[in-house]
């Protein structure tokens, strides 16, 4: 659903180009609300433009092996949606879905390239924001390689709970599915759920429905340093 008001203080847009762009920015953009489990874009779509977060959360994901999804990063207010397909793609070579209610602004490719060609520093800050995105895939897959699967659903958990923050109750902000776990992990929903059963019964996590709640950081941890 498109709505009119945008958030100039979170926006990756709007704090890294000069003020005077602001007025552009005002003109050009398009700011759309969206509902929990709704695609923002979708893997095979044309590419159009580019999304800037500034509320709500989003898992980011593509089709894997045997119709099974993986789920490459999970992105929040300030991150960027869409950008990698802006590098020789017509199409997104990934989907966005969101996990809660989410806000986001959207500019076309040609008002992108005019931002680009007009405000240094925001062009400095996306290659910034694309050599950082390469070091951690590549940190991703060679964890995938390397890592045995109790270490990378442990750094997820580590993981969501720094992305997402916590609520009241000190559960880990945002629910997630255990399939959405096994699908970031490269794991099963079998193997989420025994190595649950393991977490829970030495209390090194809580859980209530689909929210988790991380009692012992530092035995988490250990799983993923073995």
């Amino acid at each position: 659903m498109q709505v009119s008001k945008c958030d100039i203080e979170n926006c990756f847009l709007c704090i890294h180009c000069m003020p005077e762009w602001r007025d552009a920015i005002s003109v050009k953009k398009t700011t759309y609300s969206f509902k929990r489990g709704e695609t923002i874009f979708a893997e095979g779509d044309a590419v159009k433009g580019i999304y800037f977060i500034y509320e709500g959360f989003v898992k980011v994901h593509k089709q894997w092996v045997d119709n099974k999804e993986l789920i490459i990063r999970f992105a929040k207010a300030g991150d960027v949606l869409g950008h990698r397909a802006l590098v020789d793609n017509d199409i997104y070579p990934i989907s966005a879905t969101t996990l809660e209610d989410c806000k986001a602004c959207f500019i076309t490719n040609d008002f992108l390239e005019a931002t680009f060609k007009t405000n240094p520093s925001f062009t400095y800050k996306m290659m910034q924001l694309y050599a950082a995105e390469l070091k951690k895939a590549e940190r991703r897959m060679r964890n995938l390689a390397h890592m045995d699967v109790k270490g990378r659903i442990a750094e997820l958990l580590l993981e969501m709970q720094e992305i997402f923050g916590l609520n009241k109750d000190k559960f880990i902000a945002v629910a997630i599915t255990r399939q959405d776990i096994a699908s970031y992990a490269g794991s099963t929903y079998e193997t989420v759920f025994k190595f649950f059963t393991e977490l829970l019964q030495e209390k090194i996590i809580t859980t209530s429905g689909k929210s988790i709640k991380i009692n012992n950081a530092k035995k988490l941890r250990g799983f993923v340093n073995n």
